[in-house]
């Protein structure tokens, strides 16, 4: 799952990155110059760089960064490292099912003081998991956005002097379907997701990963869920 919040932050980054280092190799002779300063861009539109180029590209950022050896082993690590924090949420989320469950059977059975004992604890594990799972998710969101940020300022010249030498003048973001994007329809053929990624692959040296499967889906989600939070209890006491 991907906040809306982290991918429209990705999104400028992209944007950012991505132009202001087509600015600065068509200002400079040599393709591969870093950038030296990111220009502010608009968010909403997916156009990611311009040419003097005839042909107009399309390129899924999301997947080409969690498509990279570099990403799938990134991610996969991070993924591995928040595995603890996933199985400390799940026992308290399992605790709490556990304390409403008692409330169900035994309420209308327990006196007054009691019930209010059982539902104020509930209710004081409930907070204390709301906000583990905030935290959780908030850390999560941070670390995916760093690899994301780190992949992508060194794919960013991948991308330009790829499509400076293919001959595009314009090279659209598809991460996101429309309406989401301005782009409504694009044909496979025009796509340079595998290119970028594979000269990506090349230039970094990072080996592929030893696992066979299929790369994760585009933008990867905090790997902080957890089962459903369970409805918070009745206050109120039954009728005497």
């Amino acid at each position: 799952m991907t906040s809306k919040f982290l991918r429209s932050i990705l999104a400028i980054a992209v944007v950012s990155m991505i132009s202001a280092f087509a600015q600065t190799s068509s200002a400079t002779p040599a393709a591969g110059s870093p950038a030296t300063g990111s220009p502010a861009a608009p968010a909403a539109s997916p156009t990611i760089a311009t040419g003097t180029g005839t042909k107009i590209g399309t390129i899924n950022i999301e997947q080409a960064v969690v498509g990279t050896n570099e990403g799938q082993r990134d991610f996969e690590a991070l993924r591995k490292k928040l595995e603890p924090k996933q199985n400390e949420l799940k026992g308290q989320n399992d605790e709490l099912e556990a304390l409403q469950k008692q409330l169900q059977t035994q309420d209308g059975k327990l006196n007054d003081d009691a019930r209010a004992t059982l539902v104020k604890q509930i209710e004081t594990k409930k907070k204390s998991f709301d906000r583990s799972v905030q935290d959780a998710q908030e850390d999560a969101q941070n670390q995916q956005k760093e690899i994301f940020q780190r992949i992508l300022q060194k794919m960013a010249p991948v991308i330009v002097k790829h499509a400076q030498d293919g001959g595009y003048a314009m090279i659209v973001d598809t991460s996101n379907p429309w309406p989401q994007s301005p782009v409504l329809w694009y044909g496979e053929g025009g796509d340079i997701t595998k290119a970028v990624v594979d000269l990506y692959n090349t230039q970094s040296g990072v080996p592929a990963p030893a696992s066979t499967t299929a790369p994760k889906p585009a933008a990867p989600k905090p790997s902080t869920t957890t089962a459903p939070k369970p409805a918070a209890p009745k206050t109120t006491p039954p009728p005497k």
